[in-house]
């Protein structure tokens, strides 16, 4: 009878928050990135004022970001990586390793994020773990709890090669750190450090989910997986970059759970900009308090006008703030 009810109540509620439409998100500047040996601009991170990026394609470097023109120059700072472990299945491990040989970056390094003193932290999908990269010394891998992967994975996460971890925020300590699992299932964990050890706390798992979303009418209405393809933490709340369906969401800090979106796909739908590639592209975000800053991940491939080069989108806060706007209540449709 419970379930019977609740089947009937969603019919109710759900379609009528889907059918409201997101506010969208305008669009300041555009700014190609020239300068990067790898391309593949795979994360964004602000690191006290100053822009850092990475590539999935280059192992050894890590780029801050030159944004004194609209054209902006990626300046590389070459970095001493230690061998890594990994607790991910050999299996996933040697399709990484594969993949390396064909097309480069044996790291997969696909998010980047700093603490307060200006540290930068790395996340290798390809390993399944994080690279602390100081102000002074050398770089090191954290020692996460072997307990992150197990947990993702029992929760049907991390199961798929190129579908590990996509995207990383770090608290102003640095001693707190969210992971992004990228798809099937995507979802969200934390780890935190007790004095100098990595743990899990109650759990690793604040959401897993599956599920699949619709595309743009300029792609065709094509049915991709859900992801996430990077998060930002600003003021408490965790931002999550959802590229499948154009649009940044707001999050609660322990639960993972979604309270507002904003969509972006208008300005990235517009024919100029548009690639000629099945998926969305969108994997680099920080939000702060007058905007966003999106990065595009294009391939190497060119959009509609002919730009090859990899691009960051600035975008301006909603009208109310990005802490604005009446969160959605689950507990009124569950």
């Amino acid at each position: 009878m419970t379930r019977a009810w609740l089947a009937a109540l969603s019919l109710v509620v759900a379609p009528a928050f889907a059918m409201q439409p997101l506010e969208a998100l305008k669009l300041q500047s555009e700014h190609p990135v020239e300068g990067m040996v790898g391309g593949n601009l795979s994360g964004l991170a602000t690191c006290n004022g100053r822009l850092w990026t990475v590539s999935d394609r280059d192992d050894n470097l890590l780029y801050s970001l030159d944004v004194s023109d609209r054209i902006w120059k990626a300046e590389p700072h070459v970095i001493d990586v230690p061998a890594p472990e990994s607790d991910l299945p050999l299996n996933l491990r040697s399709l990484a390793n594969l993949s390396s040989v064909v097309r480069g970056g044996s790291m997969d390094f696909e998010g980047v994020s700093c603490d307060a003193q200006g540290n930068r932290y790395l996340v290798s999908e390809a390993y399944g773990t994080v690279l602390k990269v100081p102000v002074d010394g050398a770089p090191a891998w954290l020692a996460l709890p072997h307990e992150l992967v197990a947990q993702a994975r029992a929760n049907g996460m991390l199961q798929h090669f190129n579908a590990i971890f996509e995207g990383i925020a770090v608290n102003a300590e640095g001693d707190r750190i969210w992971l992004a699992a990228e798809r099937e299932k995507r979802g969200l964990l934390v780890v935190q450090r007790d004095k100098e050890q990595w743990t899990c706390g109650q759990s690793c798992v604040l959401l897993a989910e599956g599920g699949q979303d619709t595309l743009p009418p300029e792609q065709k209405r094509q049915k991709v997986s859900t992801d996430f393809s990077d998060i930002s933490l600003y003021n408490g709340k965790l931002f999550t970059l959802e590229r499948s369906v154009y649009r940044i969401c707001r999050r609660e800090l322990e639960t993972g759970q979604i309270e507002r979106c904003w969509s972006f796909a208008r300005e990235a739908m517009l024919p100029s900009r548009r690639y000629d590639q099945p998926y969305g592209l969108t994997e680099a975000l920080v939000v702060d308090e007058t905007g966003a800053w999106i990065g595009i991940d294009n391939n190497f491939g060119a959009r509609a006008d002919g730009e090859k080069r990899p691009i960051v989108w600035r975008f301006a806060a909603p009208k109310a703030g990005w802490g604005g706007g009446q969160a959605i209540d689950w507990d009124d449709v569950k």
